[in-house]
């Protein structure tokens, strides 16, 4: 099965050309385009895409209010990459918060948003290069807290192994799994165990929390 992408953007043009590299994609389908958020949230529903490309900033909502919506309303089935010409940092925490899969500037190459779009369907995230390390920079600033430690604490072995490889670039399960000799199904289950023990809604923000831990997070092992 083809996986099915919503296009999201208030520019006419750039939804076209996005569509045309992907409908010359393989295993790629693209089911809709919106122009709003409004509209972007409601096609969303509607059509059930794995994967919304979503530009950030659309008249009347927002594509951060409109990553929320969608996000929420189907419990987080239906991935969303943010895309925009910025890569300021505020934006980025935003759409990461407000439940992105990935964040990926409009400047990108079709194949870097190809490689967008696969990993965020296979539960992956990508972000942009530039906007990671602004971002880990930000992130590695920020003092460790009680609650931190606390989270740390309640983290099995296993868990702690896997935030260390998340929070030093490695993305997929399969990559994780062969790192630690364990089958990529006990990956996701330790993935998803430390989503509820740290408070978070995806791989981007526990990656980013087992940097601002660093060495601490070493420690355990």
């Amino acid at each position: 099965m083809p996986i099915r992408v919503l296009i999201a953007d208030d520019n006419r043009p750039f939804r076209r050309g996005v569509r045309l590299r992907l409908e010359s994609t393989a295993h790629i389908a693209v089911v809709g385009e919106a122009g709003t958020g409004t509209d972007a949230v409601a096609a969303a529903l509607a059509e059930r895409p794995d994967v919304v490309l979503m530009d950030l900033e659309m008249p009347g909502m927002n594509g951060i209010d409109a990553t929320r919506a969608v996000v929420a309303a189907s419990e987080g089935e239906i991935r969303v990459i943010a895309v925009t010409s910025h890569g300021e940092d505020h934006l980025v925490r935003r759409a990461l918060a407000a439940g992105a899969s990935g964040y990926l500037l409009k400047t990108h190459d079709s194949s870097q948003l190809v490689e967008a779009i696969r990993a965020a369907h296979r539960g992956d995230a990508l972000v942009s290069s530039r906007v990671t390390r602004s971002l880990l920079a930000e992130v590695a600033q920020r003092r460790v807290t009680d609650d931190d430690r606390a989270r740390l604490a309640s983290l099995s072995p296993s868990e702690i192994r896997v935030v260390q490889l998340l929070s030093t670039g490695v993305t997929s399960n399969e990559q994780v799994a062969a790192e630690l000799v364990l089958s990529v199904n006990t990956v996701r289950t330790h993935i998803h165990s430390a989503f509820k023990k740290i408070g978070v809604t995806d791989r981007t923000q526990l990656a980013l929390w087992g940097v601002r831990l660093g060495v601490e997070l070493d420690s355990r092992l």
